[in-house]
């Protein structure tokens, strides 16, 4: 490849990451919502497990059994699917008054808690050791991607209804796209290789 081409290349790149930076930092009032209500739901989910008990229990043992005889790149390919879907859809459908992104948030805060509360019973405190890693990147993924989702319905309020919504779509998929996804696949990773340790 042609040195100026690689150097446009790297220009553009670092344009983009630049761009999605200033919208990360223009968005921390949508995140920081999402991110309450998560904790909030997870916090329920730990110290009240009796929601949606049956339900939440059928949904994991399912994917126990859809998974149980996949080695680690098919393992891999699952959870990074599933978990770019989820965040894609919670973003996507923000624009239907930021509904979906809320109810995401607190769906899956509370079975984040449930899950949390029901491995310490079986196996201690330090079974949280092993969700922590993924945690820390796949938390955040979560949070940017609803939070950009709750943020997309502010066209509703603007006086350029269409202008605005142009404006966070290109914006919250740059953020998808350079951030998110990157994030869902270190996640991903670091799941996948606890699972088979």
């Amino acid at each position: 490849m042609p040195r100026k081409t690689k150097q446009k290349r790297k220009i553009k790149e670092k344009g983009n990451y630049e761009k999605c930076w200033d919208y990360l930092k223009e968005s921390w009032i949508y995140f920081t919502t999402i991110f309450f209500l998560f904790l909030i739901s997870t916090s329920i989910g730990i110290l009240f497990p009796i929601f949606l008990k049956e339900t939440i229990s059928k949904i994991l043992g399912e994917i126990v059994k859809e998974t149980s005889d996949m080695n680690f790149f098919e393992l891999l390919i699952f959870i990074w699917k599933n978990n770019i879907s989820t965040a894609f859809f919670g973003m996507i459908l923000g624009v239907i008054l930021g509904i979906f992104p809320v109810l995401i948030a607190l769906f899956n805060g509370y079975v984040l808690g449930f899950v949390a509360k029901e491995s310490i019973g079986i196996g201690g405190y330090l079974v949280l050791i092993r969700l922590l890693p993924h945690g820390i990147f796949e938390i955040p993924a979560l949070v940017i991607s609803l939070g950009l989702g709750l943020k997309l319905t502010r066209f509703v309020f603007s006086s350029e209804p269409k202008k605005q919504l142009k404006y966070d779509l290109e914006n919250s998929l740059r953020v998808f796209l350079y951030v998110v996804i990157p994030l869902l696949l270190i996640a991903g990773i670091i799941e996948t290789i606890l699972i088979f340790i």
